[in-house]
């Protein structure tokens, strides 16, 4: 029955999926007598946890139940107490933890604790499914980077444009639709200004239920970005735009004037220094980053090792030509056997197109994923 149980609290923890960054996602379930008397899920960063949820829908039921809860308890005060603590003093008999917690100022202190206070503690109750629900906290915890997926849609013969550079539209209404859920979940999304100039996106999550808009991202090397944008304008969502230092100061200036965050990164000989913008967005806290660029930046990112997910839409049309994009540009491998792979691939059928998913190989991260959910 503890895998039973445990699912129950993976299914609610979903419920605040794209909401507790930059903390994990946790659902806890507390069980007496063969009965569930109380669960609840992480709903926010900085409001109470899972645990504090369901002990409190508990009550005095808790006193000699078992808990199932998809992290490790904390044990420290943060913005809240820890929930060790709150555990103990409920009576909780038994603990079944699906994972340790990854995040150094947990990372096993929380079992120990509850372990000292007499509480059974079960350890691995479908680990590699509570590590795959909080892939985005586990890199951003373990290594200070955002977790980066990137999205791309391409016709069957694998173009994202026509040899004219028209784009609108490679998929179909479903499969947008999609993607517009897809930034309700994620911290951050960027594009290129190659993008910016061709098609003035929104970037914004239009949702019929509505949704949370992203940090919006440009990466535009010498602040082509015009005024009149989009990303600008509307004001629905923060900007930020990162520039190298031989940006027009007086293009720099127009933009902050206009509400606009400016970053000046270092030039590599690649291009602007995309691992450093990674690490300043990192330690500001957005823990992931959606990519919706064009051939150019895709191809920086991916050279930079800074993508871990990939979502891909196949869409059943054929462009052609010979000069249209494909969805990575630069110079690309040498030998097939040098290419990028992808594992954990799952496939699906959404409207009229297929969406291929997976995770980079090799990236920053995995191992971490593999240790905390014992991934093989």
């Amino acid at each position: 029955m503890d895998n039973y149980y445990m699912r129950q609290a993976l299914g609610i923890a979903q419920y605040a999926t794209g909401r507790t960054s930059p903390n994990p996602l946790v659902g806890a379930v507390i069980v007496k007598d063969g009965h569930i008397v109380g669960q609840g899920w992480h709903r926010q960063a900085g409001t109470p946890h899972a645990e504090i949820h369901a002990l409190a829908q508990a009550g005095e039921l808790a006193k000699g139940a078992t808990i199932y809860v998809t992290l490790e308890p904390c044990s420290h005060y943060g913005r809240t107490g820890p929930c060790t603590d709150a555990l103990i003093e409920a009576g909780i008999k038994k603990a079944v933890v699906a994972m340790t917690d990854p995040n150094p100022e947990v990372s096993g202190n929380g079992l120990t604790r509850l372990r000292s206070a007499g509480i059974e503690v079960v350890e691995g109750i479908l680990a590699a499914e509570a590590a795959k629900l909080n892939e985005v906290f586990i890199k951003w915890i373990t290594t200070g980077m955002p977790f980066g997926v990137l999205k791309t849609a391409m016709s069957l013969d694998g173009k994202i444009a026509a040899y004219t550079g028209h784009s609108q539209w490679i998929t179909g209404s479903s499969a947008r639709a999609y993607v517009h859920k897809l930034r309700d979940i994620y911290d951050g999304i960027l594009v290129g200004s190659g993008t910016v100039l061709a098609d003035d996106p929104l970037l914004t999550s239009r949702l019929p239920e509505g949704g949370q808009n992203p940090v919006r991202i440009i990466v535009d090397s010498m602040a082509r970005t015009p005024l009149t944008a989009n990303v600008i304008t509307d004001k629905q969502a923060p900007t930020l735009i990162a520039v190298s230092q031989a940006a027009p100061l007086e293009k720099v200036a127009a933009l902050r004037g206009h509400g606009v965050e400016v970053l000046v990164l270092e030039q590599t000989p690649q291009g602007l220094n995309l691992r450093q913008l990674f690490k300043i967005l990192g330690e500001r806290h957005i823990t992931s980053i959606f990519v919706e660029g064009g051939a150019t930046i895709n191809a920086s990112l991916l050279a930079a090792n800074l993508i871990d997910k990939v979502y891909c839409f196949i869409a059943p049309k054929i462009i052609g030509g010979q000069t249209a994009l494909s969805p990575v540009g630069g110079t690309g491998v040498e030998r097939v056997d040098q290419a990028i792979l992808l594992e954990d691939i799952t496939t699906q059928t959404i409207g009229t197109d297929i969406l291929v998913n997976g995770y980079i190989t090799g990236r920053e991260g995995r191992d971490v994923y593999r240790t905390c959910g014992r991934i093989r």
